[in-house]
């Protein structure tokens, strides 16, 4: 069975009524119900526990970490970063969701600004499947609408990523590279835009399935792990 934590910092849940409303268990609490309804294992983590919930034991039995934040990625220790962004080249998935792009984490692997456009007026959002063969839209159609969303808009200063899977159109014009894969290292990142904390996003089937297969692409390859430096030869190597 698939480990996955589920890691927000938090914050909105216990300062806005109405995040609380949407999201009475938190964020976390959400995904990680649906996540255990579809066969996963799903435990969460916040930022206010001790080393984040992400201690040495968390990390090292998760296979996929899914990460939400926003108000407090200054408040993230380094060395925890360091330590996620270690288990992620070692193989462990990693899925970042919505403002998260700021988070210390994404920028640490993207290696860029990850600034954007964002605008909130409860606007329209049309992801289209631009990847319409990957694991990742199984089950979805050519498109998931949003009736209410943060708009975020380009140019979203990212590496080019492996696979684009969604772009998004906003009502008011903006287009979005809303779903992207990388890999870095032994370990594979989706990030996926939707799910602005005072709209029930989360709640939506089709961003739910979208998230649960993310989950099942993500998830560590069993494979030998690379060594690294000096290396005796394979075949005999005749001196000249």
């Amino acid at each position: 069975m698939l480990k996955v934590t589920v890691w927000n910092e938090n914050r909105h849940e216990h300062h806005n009524p109405a995040v609380r409303e949407i999201y009475p268990e938190g964020i976390h609490g959400a995904i990680a119900s649906f996540l255990k309804q579809a066969g996963f294992e799903a435990g969460t983590a916040t930022l206010d526990e001790p080393e984040h919930g992400l201690t040495d034991d968390v990390l090292s039995n998760t296979d996929v970490l899914i990460w939400w934040g926003h108000l407090a990625h200054g408040e993230v220790q380094d060395d925890i970063v360091r330590k996620v962004q270690q288990r992620v080249l070692s193989g462990m998935g990693l899925i970042v969701l919505h403002s998260g792009h700021f988070a210390k984490i994404f920028k640490a692997l993207m290696g860029t600004s990850c600034e954007l456009k964002w605008r909130e007026a409860d606007e329209r959002e049309r992801l289209w499947v631009v990847a319409p063969s990957h694991p990742i839209v199984e089950g979805i159609g050519e498109y998931i609408e949003l009736e209410q969303e943060e708009m975020y808009g380009e140019h979203f200063d990212i590496p080019a990523p492996d696979e684009l899977i969604f772009t998004s159109w906003f009502e008011g014009g903006e287009v979005f590279r809303s779903g992207c894969t990388y890999t870095r290292g032994s370990g594979r990142v989706f990030y996926f835009r939707p799910g602005h904390e005072t709209y029930p996003t989360y709640h939506n089937e089709q961003i739910q399935r979208v998230i649960i297969n993310a989950v099942r692409w993500a998830a560590p390859v069993d494979s030998e792990r690379p060594t690294y430096g000096n290396a005796k030869p394979l075949e005999h190597i005749s001196a000249k």
